[in-house]
């Protein structure tokens, strides 16, 4: 095996990272000092490693404003069309790689880093991750800001400044214990506060109908400060901005009248205002209907919509000063794309700007509002769908609850029209649910409010137009469309598989970056004897990188030649991680009775946090601890298996986990997982794919043909096939004898001696109330398992499939998806016009 090169070799590579020009170099070790000295205040004696990571990324921000500027100042000459990505969950990772990669900068920094006796990739790991997400959704807002600036849309990603992200995870005894990620604890050189934005959000208050219009009155203000983070295209010289509102209480908050006597007490009780953006939500795919939660959804919203139509109203640059008063073109220079049903409020909320404040007609006003919404669907798990008690509405947001009422009547007259007499149809079409609580369907609310709803995987879309939103695709089929979720290849191909993205510009150039269909044309390559060798080799120096980092961070060896066998993912009864469980105490059992026998070795490594108050999702952490506890420490297993759980995944560790990757899991039951993304950045680095006829995997088995993925199990049909019958898990455990021994060493303590009972929940759900049907999937999914080892005896063959899979990849960039909002949703065409840098003259 090759040694790995020193940094002298690196550099005099071919390397898409940027050429490091000399006066580059120079001018980077220049500004880098000067930071450290006028921004840092610290010279070389007292300068601390993080000191050195906030002089490079001031540095490299400093190449980022005037771009930034220069973008701004040319949408507001050129007055386009603006997207507007509302969501509440934008998962950006760590920012200055990026940032670096898509300047093309990164040779640059690494040498002049280098000549000033310091390592870049120890600055790297400095940074803390922006983790202001939950998973899936959050991160495919992140990879739409990198495409739609790539793409040179105008387009601003609107979310909220999350003093604590995504909590950190420890595992203690086996057990996932939370963390407050306090991420902002050194400051975050890549945002900048806007306190000459601030906007006013109103909440409480009463309604008072007067002859001069609806008034909302007696409210409590909080206010809403903007922080602009750029978001750089790749090396097109548009950078766009991401703005997330923090919440700051007024001066005079709790300081009025009825508080005189108590000061004190009264600038204490600011921190109630504040608390709006102070922690993000951890659940991913499940609503928690607390009233801070729908304070947070309408704090965005409110004050997203007054920027927008500030920014509606004047269009030159640098002027406040409203240009435009008539609303007739809204959404001819609006586009509104709502990230699920979180941001859902910009409905009503929109109405209650234009006829309450700008005084336009109800019809015309819901005519405009329609036009410039849009909605993505996200999942269609029952409990993930946000149902709000009509009461807590009454209370926050009363203004709100009569428009989204007239507007139901409205649409149920409409309904009702078309259909007399299905009073049943009324009620599934209904925004206001009836019952002991009344509720708002919120996905409902977005259907009738938006021109068009959308799925994010073909078989998703086929489920939300057949059964989600059935009665509304049977009134309005023109309304549903689909699009395939992508990843941004800059990220998660360039800056972390640089290995991979070289071997590939060597043979088809550098195109890709930006257009990855063109990796087709390694299907040329396939039988390239040295493009083999190549792909093997750079896995194989990914593999070796990881093991050292397992080692050095968890203090865990593991065998760099072993398949690394991954499924990392939120952790969910849905995503199967259990099922994943039974395949490794199959594979364990199967040593112990044979261990002469030669077997294929294995690292099985699961990752992902549990929601907090999720108590089965908690479960499953401790099961897996504990069986790798047992399964690692038994000397007739030796080397041949380890079962690793990755602790406290998240973007930075994805980006290390996924090109070391053998073998992808994705293996949820079929109809439950809408898209899936991490399965698309596996199959791009060169990992091959386990998985069912799921969410994106089938588009994946399509591009690169079945035979080239490992598909097991039922599919959609047979899963509703089965709900008919009636899913009896016993039936399962009586007829197989190796399921049922893995299920009675998890039931009699065999993985937890010292808490014999440790899993009763677990296999009790299993036995009796699994809605995900995992034994049904077992005898299927080892069988394939088993084929997966065949194959991994094949090394030549193994890669070949690797090489068939990353060609076949192209059609899972976050460019494509964009591409396809921007034409068919947003009505607007993406530009390739590189704005001129700013040691250019202007056009």
């Amino acid at each position: 095996m090759a040694a790995p090169l020193s940094d002298g070799d690196r550099r005099k590579q071919i390397s898409v990272r940027g050429i490091a020009g000399l006066g580059d170099v120079a001018e980077v070790r220049k500004s880098f000092n000067r930071h450290l000295h006028f921004t840092l205040v610290k010279d070389r004696n007292v300068a601390t490693p993080r000191d050195y990571y906030f002089a490079l990324a001031h540095t490299v921000r400093d190449h980022l404003v005037g771009r930034w500027i220069r973008t701004q100042q040319h949408y507001y000459e050129r007055d386009p069309k603006r997207i507007y990505y509302l969501s509440l969950e934008f998962y950006m990772g760590r920012t200055l790689q990026n940032t670096m990669v898509n300047l093309g900068l990164q040779n640059a920094c690494d040498e002049a880093i280098y000549q000033l006796g310091l390592d870049l990739e120890e600055l790297e790991e400095i940074e803390e991750d922006a983790g202001l997400g939950n998973g899936g959704l959050g991160r495919l807002a992140a990879c739409f800001l990198d495409s739609m600036a790539t793409l040179g849309l105008a387009a601003y990603g609107y979310g909220i400044r999350y003093e604590f992200g995504i909590f950190n995870q420890k595992i203690v005894d086996g057990w996932q214990v939370e963390e407050a990620d306090d991420w902002l604890r050194y400051g975050n050189p890549w945002e900048k506060a806007r306190p000459e934005y601030m906007l006013p959000v109103h909440f409480y208050g009463r309604v008072d109908h007067t002859p001069e219009g609806v008034k909302w009155i007696d409210t409590q203000v909080v206010l809403a400060m903007p922080y602009d983070t750029p978001v750089p295209g790749y090396k097109n010289n548009t950078v766009n901005t991401m703005r997330l509102w923090s919440a700051k209480a007024p001066n005079d908050f709790n300081l009025q009248e009825f508080n005189m006597g108590d000061y004190i007490e009264a600038v204490l009780d600011r921190n109630l205002a504040e608390n709006i953006s102070r922690v993000l939500y951890p659940n991913d795919n499940f609503f928690e209907g607390k009233e801070l939660r729908l304070k947070q959804e309408y704090f965005v919203v409110a004050a997203t919509l007054q920027d927008i139509i500030r920014r509606f109203k004047s269009s030159k640059f640098g002027c406040r000063d409203p240009v435009r008063t008539c609303f007739e073109t809204f959404p001819d220079k609006v586009a509104i794309q709502l990230n699920d049903t979180h941001p859902a409020l910009s409905i009503p909320e929109l109405m209650r700007i234009l006829v309450d404040v700008e005084k336009v007609d109800w019809d015309k006003a819901w005519e405009i509002t329609k036009r410039t919404c849009a909605y993505t669907n996200h999942t269609v798990l029952p409990e993930a769908l946000e149902r709000w008690p009509v009461s807590m509405f009454e209370k926050l947001l009363p203004r709100h609850l009569e428009i989204i009422y007239a507007l139901n009547q409205m649409h149920l007259d409409h309904v009702a029209a078309l259909y007399p007499g299905d009073i049943d149809r009324l009620r599934r079409m209904s925004v206001i649910e009836e019952g002991d609580c009344k509720r708002i369907n919120m996905a409902n609310l977005c259907v009738i409010g938006s021109h068009a709803v959308n799925g994010v995987a073909r078989i998703h879309s086929d489920i939300v137009k057949n059964s989600v939103f059935k009665d509304f695709y049977e009134l309005e089929p023109e309304k549903f469309q689909n699009k395939t979720n992508g990843i941004t290849p800059r990220r998660w191909l360039l800056l972390c598989n640089p290995g991979l993205a070289d071997i590939i510009a060597e043979k088809i150039g550098e195109g890709f970056i930006t257009d990855l269909s063109q990796l087709k044309k390694l299907l040329d390559f396939i039988n390239n004897e040295t493009f083999i060798r190549d792909v093997a080799k750079v896995k194989q120096e990914n593999k070796l990188k990881f093991a050292a980092y397992l080692e050095e961070q968890y203090k865990v060896k593991i065998n760099p030649s072993s398949m690394f066998d991954v499924q990392v993912k939120r952790i969910h009864e849905y995503k199967r991680q259990l099922l994943n469980c039974l395949h490794a105490i199959t594979l364990y059992n199967r040593i112990r009775s044979n261990p002469s026998k030669s077997f294929v070795p294995r690292t099985i490594m699961i990752g992902g946090k549990a929601a907090p108050g999720y108590h089965m999702a908690k479960m499953i952490i401790k099961l897996i601890t504990s069986i790798g506890e047992v399964i690692n420490n038994d000397p007739y297993v030796g080397d041949k298996l380890k079962v690793i759980f990755l602790e406290n995944y998240r973007v930075s560790l994805a980006e290390k986990v996924i090109p070391a990757a053998d073998l992808s899991q994705q293996i949820s039951t079929a109809g439950t997982e809408a898209s899936g993304t991490g399965n698309m950045k596996f199959m791009v680095n060169g990992a091959l794919t386990i998985g069912t006829m799921d969410g994106a995997n089938v588009e994946m088995a399509e591009e690169a043909g079945e035979e080239n993925l490992f598909i097991f199990g039922m599919r959609v049909e047979d899963v509703e096939a089965l709900d008919r019958k009636g899913y009896n898990a016993r039936e399962y455990y009586e007829r197989l004898p190796e399921l049922r021994q893995a299920i009675d060493q998890i039931s009699s303590g065999f993985f937890s001696p010292r808490d014999p009972g440790c899993f009763k929940d677990v296999v009790n759900m299993l036995m009796y109330h699994d809605r995900f049907k995992v034994f049904a999937d077992y005898e299927a999914y080892i069988k394939c398992q088993g084929q997966v080892d065949q194959l991994f005896m094949d090394p030549r063959e193994w890669t070949k499939k690797v090489i068939r899979n990353i060609a076949c990849s192209g059609k899972f960039s976050s460019d494509r998806t964009i591409t396809e909002y921007a034409r068919e949703i947003w009505g607007v065409e993406p530009s390739a016009t590189k704005i001129p840098p700013p040691n250019l003259p202007r056009d």
